[in-house]
């Protein structure tokens, strides 16, 4: 047991080079599965990455928090097994599970070694295909997933991002907490769950992507085994969200002493021909790394907070620019207004030379770095899947950035930043905040 331990801890540290081409090859198995594979035969360890697309975006009306709820059940027991039986079985095959739920998908990633492959798979189809819902096992996952709720009721930012959602994607099911409310939560059944799983858990929303010691042969043979008996289809995917914003400000007051803003308008999609010359320039105005335009101006410049970050939102079903910074109650309006300037300094003058330069050097040198182990490739090679990506798009990524022009980016900001459709939720007790700004 230590030293299959050992052999999966070094696993899970193993990586193809990390500038090294990553050669993806689509296979189809015997009963119809497609995944992605990259062969990494250095290590006797695989790392299995599935998605049921939808996620929470699926539940029943009425039926709020009811796939998390059924989510945190997969590892609770089946069959025979129940919770610890589940977990010592884990543990003596030296394998790991994790199940994971979004807005847009359940996720499930499986670490395995070459040696204990078959009897990884049988444990890890039961979890999938028969969980157990024992009412023990339900009633004390309840019990935690209400307490989340309780917890996320007092954070701040948990609040923020509630009240935001509920706005923004008013009667979609993005507006909905993925955990569900104290109510949703504690009215679901068995049945309920039972039926959550039928929902998600099937064959047209699967996307799977391997990355390890495994040909393709063989894991044409474990797709088969692990997927072909999940239900053909589930529940339909929504609508697009209708996202509208004409800006302004809601306060949400809070005892606090620092206050909580997350800000945004409508996005730019994936596939959108001005994409990469967005993502350009949200690296300049507020990405990640501390050069970018508000971190200066906010945080260097003027001490309003310790950081703050914008980002381009992309759902299956919504797109926004978005953002978030924190500072203390006497100087949140101060930073809120600072935004404001940047946002219509980027969409009036667009970017320097250099700023585009600095900004594509960044993105170009850390997408390689990405690539660190077989675990984050599998996660990668699944999301590319989802996204609708070419297996080329890994090689062809940084040539796309490095593509990008100033030209390019100030005509993607002034279609694309809108400061008067500024959206802001504020959490705390800002002072000089008028909402009806």
């Amino acid at each position: 047991m230590i030293r299959l331990a050992l052999i999966l801890a070094a696993a899970l540290c193993a990586a193809l080079p990390a500038r090294a081409a990553v050669d993806i090859e689509e296979v189809t198995s015997p009963g119809g599965i497609t995944a992605w594979l990259v062969e990494e035969h250095s290590i006797p360890f695989t790392a299995l990455e599935i998605r049921f697309k939808g996620g929470a975006s699926l539940e029943a009306p009425g039926k709020a928090g009811a796939i998390n709820l059924m989510t945190g059940l997969l590892e609770e027991g089946t069959g025979d097994m129940d919770a610890q039986d589940f977990a010592a079985a884990q543990e003596a095959l030296a394998a790991g599970f994790n199940f994971e739920l979004g807005a847009d998908a359940l996720s499930i990633s499986a670490r395995f070694l070459t040696e204990k492959r078959d009897a990884s798979v049988d444990l890890l189809k039961a979890a999938i295909t028969a969980p157990a819902f024992a009412p023990d096992a339900v009633e004390r996952v309840r019990e935690q997933v209400l307490y989340g709720i309780r917890a996320d009721l007092e954070d701040p930012e948990e609040i923020a991002y509630r009240a935001f959602d509920a706005k923004v994607f008013a009667g979609h099911p993005y507006a909905r907490p993925t955990r569900g409310t104290l109510d949703s939560v504690a009215a679901l059944t068995r049945a309920d769950l039972a039926e959550a799983h039928d929902r998600v858990m099937t064959r047209d929303h699967l996307y799977v992507a391997a990355v390890g010691n495994i040909t393709p042969e063989e894991l044409g043979v474990l797709l088969d085994r692990l997927l072909g008996d999940l239900p053909e289809t589930g529940a339909p995917y929504p609508p697009d969200a209708e996202v509208s914003f004409t800006g302004g400000i809601d306060v949400i007051p809070y005892d606090t002493p620092q206050s909580v803003a997350l800000f945004g308008h409508d996005g730019i999609a994936r596939d959108d021909p001005d994409f990469f010359a967005a993502f350009v320039m949200n690296q300049i105005l507020g990405g990640s790394g501390m050069t970018s335009r508000l971190f200066y101006e906010v945080r260097e410049a003027r001490g309003l907070t310790y950081g703050i970050s914008t980002y381009l939102a992309i759902w299956d079903h919504a797109q926004l620019v978005s953002g978030q910074v924190k500072s203390a109650n006497d100087k949140i309006a101060e930073a809120i207004a600072v935004v404001r300037a940047e946002w219509d300094r980027i969409a009036r003058e667009g970017v320097t030379e250099d700023e585009l330069r600095d900004a594509i050097t960044f993105l170009t040198g850390a997408y390689p770095l990405r690539f660190d182990g077989n675990a984050r490739i599998a996660r990668i090679l699944v999301a590319m899947q989802l996204d609708g990506m070419p297996r080329s798009y890994i090689d062809t990524r940084n040539a796309r950035v490095e593509a990008v022009t100033v030209e390019d980016v100030q005509r993607v900001a002034k279609r694309l930043m809108k400061p008067e459709n500024l959206y802001f939720v504020v959490v705390g007790q800002p002072v000089g905040l008028d909402p009806a700004e």
